[in-house]
């Protein structure tokens, strides 16, 4: 039975069996028996890792250890509120920063992305409305049938097994997903890296 830490592109975090090409950190969230608490909404570094770094092994959901979330992409991290980690995705964290326009202690950064992403003492992903003429490739919008990319001039609509066949950009107001910390990096140029292939 697959754990709890497949992480959606609405902050949602699911039980799912596919593990995607990204992990991620925002420390302990599960208790001894590897059920999520409320504690996902406590820490302010969300970061998104490689999966594989200098060989190191570890279980899943040990106790007292942080908890490892999965992505299907960097764009659905991005969506859910994570940035690039400094240790194994530094080249990304620090063209991120750059991007974003942001300059001084990481820690800053990451209390500005918390109030972007996270609705307070509701455990809820803070959503805005804006026109879609207006957002950057590799955001995420919230579309009738759930999350959908835009990438490419097209809408990719989302789901937990990945990305389902492109369809006609929307015109007018979108509620978007992707924190406006992340669109800022976006608009500056960063590109995440997209999984539009099963």
């Amino acid at each position: 039975m697959p754990l709890q830490n497949r992480v959606q592109p609405t902050g949602d975090i699911l039980a799912h069996p596919a593990r995607g090409r990204f992990m991620g950190n925002r420390g302990i969230l599960h208790d001894p028996d590897q059920r999520l608490t409320h504690r996902r909404w406590r820490h302010k570094a969300w970061v998104c890792c490689l999966l594989a770094f200098k060989s190191r092994r570890r279980p899943l959901m040990a106790s007292g250890a942080y908890t490892e979330l999965f992505f299907h992409d960097e764009a659905v991290a991005l969506a859910a509120g994570h940035r690039p980690c400094g240790e194994c995705r530094r080249a990304d964290f620090n063209a991120f920063l750059d991007a974003a326009d942001h300059a001084g202690p990481v820690a800053d950064f990451d209390t500005r992305l918390h109030a972007a992403r996270a609705i307070p003492r509701r455990f809820a992903q803070r959503r805005h409305l804006a026109d879609a003429a207006t957002l950057p490739e590799g955001c995420f919008i919230l579309c009738d049938t759930g999350p959908a990319l835009l990438w490419h001039g097209a809408l990719y609509p989302f789901a937990p097994s990945g990305y389902g066949p492109a369809q006609t950009r929307p015109m007018g107001a979108v509620t978007v997903l992707t924190p406006a910390p992340t669109l800022t990096a976006l608009r500056a140029g960063y590109t995440p890296e997209i999984s539009l292939h099963k």
